[in-house]
């Protein structure tokens, strides 16, 4: 098979895992969404929002996305102009989450205007391992096999090497990520695996599966003893504001993550929304975060913050 030459990407972490490979030369469109890495700014942007979020509120867009999904409406507007002037050989996208990129309606919509049929990668992973998949499978299809394992064997050896720390530890925490703040939604997929190799317990957490609303009753029930904020699509700044807005919840001030000082914000982009190579580093940040005497932290400052409430016991 020859080596794609003309990639199309519709997935900021399929955008990570391309310039990861060293091909960001060969990446001639992105997604609005895509930031990730430097080299890719001022890439042609090929998929925008069909919503603007910008002045809306938690439950507004929650509200705004349940409706067009109900409707049957695709929550993004794929340029096909600049599709056909790009003419892609290589697409790369997903059927796991309707609100994360297009999906297949909208691809299978794409080849039909498209001059010649591209090859299709979808990238769906539920899980860390499959998450390596894709990379293999993007090596494959991109002629770099050989940098995919060598990223695949560093990734797991970093896994690795955090979980064999945590085997030691005396205790795990009860952890709530919370991927949405209002609604409140748990964390699913990848994530709840990676707050056990991190020495935690997420129970509400659905591993493999989708991240769904529940109810604030459920937060109280299971007593948290770690919170992490990690709203989908969002960066540190925008996740700490959400949750400086939790203390107006019932019985927040009772729970022992609130009292022990123990409630954090994460960039949840760069390190557990998108499954790309950074959910490794954002494992080993979990674990600096539920056993910061065993872990350091030595990546980005800004990748989480400690939010202080009033009623955290000093």
């Amino acid at each position: 098979m020859i080596p794609a030459q003309r990639i199309v990407s519709f997935l900021p972490s399929a955008t990570e895992m391309v310039c990861a490979l060293g091909l960001a030369d060969r990446l001639m469109g992105i997604t609005h969404e895509c930031d990730y890495p430097p080299e890719i700014a001022g890439k042609p942007i090929v998929v925008r929002s069909a919503l603007s979020l910008e002045n809306m509120t938690l439950p507004e867009i929650d509200s705004a996305v349940a409706e067009r999904l109900r409707n049957g409406l695709s929550l993004y507007c794929v340029n096909e102009a600049l599709m056909r002037a790009i003419s892609p050989d290589l697409i790369l996208t997903q059927n796991l989450c309707q609100v994360c990129a297009p999906s297949g309606n909208e691809v299978s919509q794409l080849l039909n205007v498209l001059p010649a049929k591209p090859q299709i990668l979808w990238l769906t992973p539920k899980c860390l391992e499959q998450i390596f998949e894709n990379l293999r499978e993007l090596g494959d299809a991109t002629g770099r096999s050989g940098k995919a394992e060598e990223l695949i064997v560093a990734g797991r050896a970093r896994l690795e090497e955090v979980a064999a720390l945590t085997r030691r530890v005396s205790s795990r925490p009860r952890v709530f990520c919370m991927e949405w703040v209002d609604p409140v939604y748990c964390c699913g997929h990848w994530v709840p695996e990676m707050v056990r190799i991190a020495g935690g317990i997420d129970e509400l957490g659905r591993d493999g599966a989708d991240s769904v609303r529940i109810t604030w009753s459920d937060v109280l029930q299971w007593r948290p003893e770690v919170l992490i904020v990690m709203p989908c699509g969002f960066g540190l700044d925008k996740s700490a504001n959400q949750a400086r807005q939790l203390s107006g919840y019932p019985g927040w001030d009772q729970l022992p993550a609130v009292r022990a000082n123990r409630v954090y914000a994460v960039d949840a982009n760069s390190y557990f929304a998108r499954p790309g190579p950074r959910v490794v580093e954002g494992t080993a940040l979990l674990a600096h975060l539920l056993h910061p005497d065993l872990f350091g932290w030595s990546g980005p400052a800004g990748a989480f913050q400690r939010i202080e409430f009033a009623t955290a016991s000093r």
